[in-house]
């Protein structure tokens, strides 16, 4: 017996400004790499605000550089003060030739790129309790100087 697929409620889009890629080297995991992130915008139906500087994506690339394991933590403040704590894990995947442009901060056809990811959040105020008690999705484009998300919720 099949359930029916769940649907999903687009939440917000955020446009993340990044700083100069931190490069740790290549480890016994792989590549390591950390992304600052330096803040940006939340636009959407349900949530509107920024993202605070200070956070960073935590990268682990594997699979002679065609594959990015993501985490990133941040926070983000909402127009109506509250702040809310993210981790976002994602999977990032490309061909060898696309991930050494990204690698490089060279753009690519986005069309080309594998990028998605599962948002956890955490606020301390009761209107926002909601995102602790649902599964979230998103999609990713990764810009030179950027990245762009689009987080839905799970119904």
């Amino acid at each position: 017996m099949s359930l029916p697929a769940p649907a999903l409620e687009h939440v917000c889009d955020l446009a993340v400004t990044i700083d100069t890629p931190v490069e740790v080297g290549t480890t016994a995991m792989g590549l390591r790499r950390m992304i600052p992130i330096t803040g940006g915008t939340v636009t959407g139906p349900l949530m509107r605000g920024r993202i605070v500087a200070g956070g960073a994506d935590f990268q682990l690339i594997v699979g002679d550089g065609t594959q990015a394991h993501l985490d990133a933590r941040y926070v983000l403040e909402l127009n109506d003060g509250t702040r809310v704590f993210v981790q976002n894990k994602a999977l990032r995947v490309a061909s060898a030739e696309d991930s050494a442009k990204i690698r490089r901060g060279e753009p690519v056809d986005p069309t080309r790129v594998y990028f998605r990811c599962q948002p956890i959040f955490e606020a301390s105020t009761p209107q926002w309790s909601w995102l602790a008690e649902h599964q979230f999705i998103g999609v990713g484009l990764r810009l030179p100087d950027a990245v762009h998300l689009s987080f839905y919720k799970v119904c």
